[in-house]
């Protein structure tokens, strides 16, 4: 019978990389994490790592050996959520990871949802771009994330991992507008209004975000390169660039948070005009009770009217 606590480190090796990282993320020594592979390796009797330069990487016996230990704590969630659908009322910490817009928007109203309805429950929250979040989800750092997924780019989907659509979210291009226009809500042609930005200062996301990637591809399909002077995660400072001239952008719906919008809005051309929305939780907690109504609460934040 092989130790499930050492198992449980070799997965954690797998999905963060290092002994390093596997130590800081449960609090343990390097040492530690190393000896209770080693003493692994000699249950199972055969190699389980191998060194890269100065790192390690699991054999193709550790990985068979990960695959069923993502099975037995997968059955063991459910365990726990079958005691916890059996308890009359919904206690324990349910962690949560959203990006920015979606913890500004709709976490807030989904947290008041549930304090109403289930007092007791501890809820953590954490900003987290879906780059970062949904990898740590599978290592079981969050228990729910709130992610996002741009037109054309679409991520994968690990089958450890339960997804749920949340709702659309409409994407424009954002001008620098005068008082006057603010309420201006489309040029003629989405393609050519595209194009006459091409000389125009942009704001984008960092590249590596699946953000960036889609706004590059829009903005190339429509005939040019951006000149992207500005680069953040802050979509809040995209805004506030695009108010003060500074920059064009492409934004989200939901950044307004029930505002009146003070730029001038396009709409984008066909099959580009919204990103998904959506939550994803390991698949083995996908029936805990906390899940169910953190999920519920997110969905009643997002179908509520802006304002």
């Amino acid at each position: 019978m092989f130790d499930l606590h050492r198992l449980r480190l070799l997965r954690e090796l797998k999905h963060r990389g290092t002994l390093a990282a596997v130590a800081t993320a449960l609090s343990y020594s390097p040492s530690s994490v190393s000896q209770q592979l080693s003493q692994l390796e000699t249950e199972v009797g055969v190699p389980l790592l191998e060194p890269i330069g100065r790192r390690v990487r699991l054999t193709p016996q550790a990985e068979i050996l990960v695959a069923h230990t993502e099975a037995v704590l997968a059955r063991l969630e459910r365990a726990e959520a079958d005691i916890a659908t059996s308890l009359s009322g919904l206690t324990g910490t349910l962690r949560i990871a959203s990006f920015q817009t979606a913890a500004l928007a709709l976490v807030p109203t989904a947290l008041t949802l549930l304090r109403e309805e289930h007092p007791a429950l501890r809820v953590h929250v954490t900003q987290a771009e879906p780059e970062a979040a949904l990898p740590a989800l599978l290592a079981r750092d969050f228990d729910l994330v709130v992610a996002e997924e741009y037109p054309g780019d679409p991520g994968p989907r690990p089958a450890e991992l339960h997804q749920e659509d949340l709702r659309q979210d409409p994407l424009r291009l954002a001008l620098p507008a005068p008082p006057d226009e603010a309420a201006s809500s489309h040029m003629s042609g989405a393609r050519s209004a595209l194009l006459a930005c091409a000389e125009r200062p942009w704001v984008m996301e960092p590249h590596g975000s699946a953000a960036r990637r889609w706004a590059t591809t829009l903005c190339r399909t429509a005939g040019f390169e951006p000149d992207v002077r500005f680069e953040s995660t802050d979509l809040l400072l995209h805004l506030r660039l695009v108010e003060q001239g500074h920059a064009v952008a492409l934004l989200p719906d939901l950044v307004w948070g029930g505002r009146r919008p003070a730029v001038r809005l396009v709409p984008l051309p066909r099959g580009q005009r919204a990103r998904r929305l959506f939550t994803a939780v390991r698949a083995g907690r996908s029936t805990h009770p906390g899940v169910l109504a953190c999920r519920q609460a997110l969905r009643q934040a997002a179908d509520m009217p802006a304002g």
